[in-house]
């Protein structure tokens, strides 16, 4: 059987499952195969009153990748909001940067915490290697811009996810001292230098201020794994006796007085 023959089979359970449960276990099956023809079938399950089979459709559409992004950006003007909420998790979880403006869009405005938590994940994971080199440096400042902003959301996941894409923008560069570094064909080629104290100078100030107790323990975090912590200075060893100069005592005698 070829994955052409296995995808029907597939999708015919899910357009025939007569229950939730049923419903859930098709869809899996469905994520599962991982076949480019499964996805109209999978963003469909998006739009069913069934998260269970949602979170199944949106893991199957990020392990299918670049092939989703399309019919997915099409979904975002949909009616329906469950659906494009689904649809903006998946484009954030397959980092494509043809999502850019939507996932922009939905971490600074969207009213739905979640899908603002979703989208600023998004954005720090973005395939830069996917942009033409010209467009690179203006992007990722862009971006930056975005994530400074989406630092003062008011709901901490938000922040919290924000300080995990502000880490993840400073790690990806081909800096060898940032603890990320790979071979430049492979890279994201994050070309932001010059814009690193912003970032740093945002996770500072977010540790000095925010309310939440987690929102700083992961900046805290961030702060270690892009600027990681001297060396303290080392002792010098312990001389053993032999090499300890002692000055000498006068002879004075042995008897007692």
């Amino acid at each position: 059987m070829n994955n052409s023959e296995l995808a029907q089979i597939l999708i015919r359970a899910v357009q025939e499952a007569d229950s939730s449960e049923r419903l859930l276990d098709a869809v899996q099956e469905l994520a599962a195969a991982g076949i480019e023809e499964s996805v109209p079938t999978l963003i469909a399950a998006l739009g069913y009153n069934n998260p269970g089979a949602a979170v199944a459709a949106v893991d199957g559409l990020i392990a299918i990748g670049e092939a989703a992004v399309p019919p997915l950006l099409e979904l975002i003007d949909d009616y329906n909001y469950g659906a494009r909420a689904w649809a903006i998790r998946a484009l954030a979880g397959i980092g494509d940067v043809r999502a850019l403006d939507t996932l922009l869009e939905a971490a600074k405005t969207d009213f739905s915490l979640s899908v603002r938590r979703a989208a600023a994940r998004g954005l720090g994971t973005l395939r830069w290697h996917q942009l033409p080199s010209e467009k690179l440096e203006s992007v990722q400042t862009q971006v930056l811009e975005a994530l400074l902003l989406i630092c003062q959301d008011p709901e901490w996941v938000v922040r919290y996810a924000a300080v995990t894409s502000l880490e993840t923008l400073a790690m990806s560069g081909d800096n060898p001292q940032s603890g990320n570094a790979m071979p430049a064909a492979v890279n994201n080629a994050v070309t932001l230098p010059d814009q690193a104290s912003r970032i740093t100078n945002q996770l500072q100030q977010m540790l000095d201020t925010d309310a939440d107790l987690g929102v700083r323990t992961r900046v805290r975090f961030a702060q270690e794994k892009i600027q990681p912590p001297q060396h303290q200075e080392v002792f010098a060893p312990k001389k053993k006796l032999q090499d300890i100069e002692v000055p000498e005592v006068p002879y004075r005698g042995s008897g007692r007085r």
